[in-house]
């Protein structure tokens, strides 16, 4: 393990390696490239990093609204949580460029077929909710990063065969499609990209940084990393929530800064840049920013979640206690989405009158039919899935507008 000694970050080395195109494609200047420039973090498993103490105030100030979020006494924290789980893995796939809108994304969780970029969104919520999960078992390991990939890529027709795995061939960042020619990053190697995850993963298990450098150092190192083929910006991102998760900072909700970050996203990679350089204060900074704001949102979220029962009891009227639409009203907070197996399951009593229940709260626009077949119905919360589209622009508004 190195031991940082004067306090500097380094920046990335880099190398001239060989290059040969393996699969033909591309121009002529494709095929005929023999050298690329690799970069070469650092390792940083043993490094300490000082903080600015103008920084360290504001990280103090965001890990404050983040507790505030945390300890928030809803009607059902485990809901409010379920809710920021998806406004985060949602917005991280937006940082790709993979768009779906919230009722597509909702099929897709309930495992329905719908578009792709839907489908791989509801994997990107399975990722990011094993990777958080792991941490509660213990330490960070690689096997569960590993893990976490290949919920998120086992769907993906093109990159199914290598989910889960490290990469075992050469990537890069921009230029051509056909080879590292004009690229704008070219990670390390493939030979070292088990050694870099090992050290990472040390790095992200220590107990003696502030956990917010921590979670943005550990970010940026696996963006340099960039450990397999495919899905390592939605892995790295699911790494920072799982640092926070660890460390204490969250015990049951997860900080929503994607939202924030894809509001902004050239910024987002004109700091990972900075981090190649040296220069590791600009993304500490960025996502100390995020966070707040993320966490101060969410906040606004947990009240209107708190408020929901009350406004579906009264658009739907006097019913009794015991009766299947009491029954269902008191689980919906937990359910933004629902079948007819889950309402069975949660509410159960005769068929009839779990239908009736269901048409009812249809019919006061309570839940919102998501496919228009007879069999195999599922339905949604329409009130949390508004929600869950208005606090992902909330968040991403109030970024742009803090500049």
């Amino acid at each position: 393990m190195h031991t940082d000694t004067d306090g500097a970050w380094p920046a990335h080395s880099r190398e001239q390696r060989p290059w040969r195109q393996t699969v033909r494609g591309g121009t002529k200047d494709d095929r005929m490239l023999r050298e690329v420039t690799v970069w070469l973090p650092p390792y940083i498993a043993g490094r300490d990093l000082p903080v600015p103490s103008k920084l360290a105030a504001q990280i103090e100030a965001c890990l404050r609204e983040i507790a505030a979020l945390d300890a928030t006494h809803g009607s059902d924290l485990a809901a409010l949580g379920t809710m920021l789980l998806r406004t985060e893995s949602v917005a991280s796939s937006k940082i790709e460029h993979v768009e779906a809108d919230v009722t597509d994304y909702a099929r897709a969780l309930h495992g329905m077929r719908t578009n792709p970029s839907a489908t791989s969104m509801a994997s990107a919520t399975v990722a990011l909710e094993e990777l958080i999960g792991s941490v509660a078992r213990g330490d960070l390991t690689v096997e569960a990063v590993l893990r976490s990939h290949h919920a998120l890529m086992r769907d993906d027709p093109g990159e199914a065969a290598y989910a889960g795995r490290i990469r075992d061939m050469q990537n890069w960042i921009g230029g051509s499609d056909h080879s590292p020619r004009n690229a704008l990053y070219v990670p390390p190697p493939p030979e070292t990209v088990a050694g870099y995850l090992d050290d990472l993963v040390t790095f992200a298990n220590r107990d003696d940084l502030p956990a917010l450098v921590q979670a943005a150092i550990a970010h940026a190192q696996f963006e340099s990393i960039h450990p397999f083929t495919d899905g390592n910006g939605r892995i790295g991102r699911a790494l920072i929530n799982t640092v926070l998760r660890r460390r204490g900072v969250t015990t049951t909700v997860v900080v929503p800064l994607a939202s924030a970050l894809v509001a902004r996203r050239e910024a987002y990679f004109e700091v990972l840049t900075h981090y190649r350089t040296g220069d590791p204060e600009p993304i500490i900074a960025a996502f100390t920013n995020a966070s707040t704001i993320a966490a101060r949102e969410s906040r606004v979220t947990a009240a209107r979640m708190a408020e929901l029962p009350e406004g579906w009891r009264d658009v739907v009227g006097r019913v009794r206690s015991d009766s299947a639409t009491a029954r269902l009203l008191a689980v919906l907070p937990a359910m933004p989405v629902l079948s007819a197996a889950d309402v069975e399951q949660k509410v159960g009593g005769a068929t009839s009158a779990m239908y009736r229940a269901i048409d009812l709260l249809v019919e006061a626009r309570v839940l919102r039919p998501l496919t228009d077949r007879k069999r195999n119905q599922v339905w949604g919360v329409g009130d949390m899935l508004d929600e869950l589209d208005d606090l992902s622009m909330r968040i991403g508004a109030a970024a742009r507008a803090d500049v």
